[in-house]
């Protein structure tokens, strides 16, 4: 957890209830699977460290796993990038959320460089979304609103986006420095 030195034991059945839960393997792929979902309020970096063994007493492997993940409870969002940028048959959307809850509206207006709105992108175009990384299902052909083919060349896009009606904050990212004044650019060659 931020700020120990020292990590915690988790242990499969606590006193205050499970913690975790254990799928066992199965074929074809005969790999197991641990569920842990601990709820994290406070913001920092934490490390999970994972070594386990079985009721024999062999080790799962010689040395633990172990990942590093940053908890930010305050909801945010990276900018929208595209990607791949640029794209010839299609390109996907590519974020980061932070915080605890979902947005409830976010629309993508992709313009032509004069200005025109061609294609509005929904959230549930998107597919869904989760808390952390995001790359959307949905892959944007390069279509306008009515389904033609556009032009090559330069577009815009600008993300506006909500939750409960509160705009989110937009969260730092090596992303800004493609953006001018809210707007991103993306190259269409087919």
């Amino acid at each position: 957890y931020p700020g120990e030195s020292a990590g915690r034991r988790i242990y499969f059945q606590t006193a205050s209830g499970e913690q975790m839960r254990f799928s066992p393997a199965s074929l074809p792929n005969n790999s197991c699977q641990i569920h842990f979902n601990p709820f994290l309020t406070t913001d920092g970096i934490y490390q999970l460290r994972v070594q386990a063994k079985d009721a024999s007493g062999n080790l799962s492997g010689k040395n633990e796993y172990s990942i590093r993940f940053e908890v930010i409870n305050k909801s945010s969002i990276t900018r929208i990038m595209n990607y791949p940028n640029p794209f010839s048959t299609s390109t996907r959307f590519v974020f980061t959320l932070t915080g605890l809850e979902l947005p409830t509206w976010l629309k993508i207006q992709i313009l032509s460089v004069s200005g025109k709105i061609v294609r509005e992108i929904t959230l549930d175009e998107l597919g869904p979304l989760r808390i952390g990384k995001n790359i959307t299902e949905y892959s944007w052909d390069g279509t306008d609103s009515f389904g033609d083919k556009l032009a090559n060349g330069l577009y815009l896009y600008k993300v506006f986006c909500n939750i409960n009606g509160e705009s989110i904050e937009q969260r730092q990212s090596g992303a800004d420095a493609y953006f001018t004044k809210e707007f991103g650019k993306m190259y269409l060659l087919r």
